[in-house]
């Protein structure tokens, strides 16, 4: 199956599509930039800066997102005005890079070093009060993560693994148990994932051109070729939750041999998403 281009090559580093239709449909980052795009009706897309980064965006419940920034987490109200809470560490050699939210609300966002400093990351949660817990440590780069649609299960990559990983997961503990869900093939390097409506999970392959879809108990089941080598994060959208957006990063790609990077994609593959999980603060 392969990807159809929804937009040109407009971004640098795209990451992060979420589709909520309380904010009229899709929403992703160009990271770097520190900027939240909107996908207009019309196919443009529009920008909002938010900071020197903007990692990961979800909605909240009553309006607004919660958004991933540089060293920490962001606040928009209703209203669109953006309000950063505290940074997490002073650092400047590590940054946000991607996250979700769990069945109860609580937004994690994990991070990575500018350089991919083995074990430099760890993996952050903000609860609703706002208070803040580190969920893992010794992370290198923080990625997809996801929930299975009973909530008991939550998918999570640590892209120099190769590896998606599977946590058991309910309110009280958290994220227990890790083990491996699948390898992806060919050595590829597993970036941004969701989960469809019937637990199957799809995740982004950076470098390869390719989105993996894996049947709920870990078989490979489906492959989405990208017109872009640097595919980094899906998600599902649409009124009927039944096309699969992908982001793309123009970020060390030969332009050359690669002009669509930076451009985003949509493939129709034959499954429901569900959808998102709001920040309930």
């Amino acid at each position: 199956m392969r990807a159809q281009q929804v937009t040109g090559p407009e971004v640098f580093h795209g990451e992060g599509p979420v589709w909520h239709p309380g904010w009229g449909g899709l929403r992703f980052v160009d990271m770097l930039a520190g900027d939240v795009m909107t996908l207009r009706a019309d196919g443009g897309l529009d920008r909002k800066h938010v900071g020197s980064v903007a990692a990961v965006v979800r909605p909240r419940v009553d309006g607004g997102a919660v958004i991933g920034v540089e060293r920490g987490f962001a606040l928009e109200a209703p209203d669109g005005t953006v309000t950063a809470l505290p940074e997490l560490w002073s650092t400047t050699d590590v940054r946000m890079n991607e996250g979700g939210c769990d069945p109860d609300g609580r937004f994690y966002c994990g991070s990575m070093a500018y350089d991919q400093t083995e074990g430099a990351a760890k993996l952050y949660r903000l609860d609703p009060d706002g208070s803040t817990s580190v969920v893992l440590e010794g992370v290198t780069v923080s990625n997809g993560l996801e929930w299975s649609p009973d909530g008991t299960l939550a998918y999570y990559d640590d892209t120099p693994t190769g590896e998606i990983a599977v946590f058991d997961h309910d309110h009280e503990r958290g994220l227990t148990n890790r083990r491996t869900f699948a390898a992806l093939p060919d050595g590829g390097r597993p970036d941004g994932l969701t989960v469809d409506a019937e637990g199957g999970v799809w995740a982004a392959a950076y470098g390869s051109g390719l989105v993996y879809g894996f049947s709920p108990d870990g078989r490979l089941v489906q492959r989405v070729e990208v017109g872009a080598a640097n595919t980094t994060a899906c998600t599902f959208g649409g009124e009927s939750l039944d096309r699969l957006f992908i982001t793309t990063s123009r970020e060390n790609a030969d332009l050359d041999a690669d002009p669509q990077a930076g451009s985003l994609f949509v493939a129709d593959v034959g499954v429901r998403g569900r959808p998102v999980r709001p920040f309930a603060g």
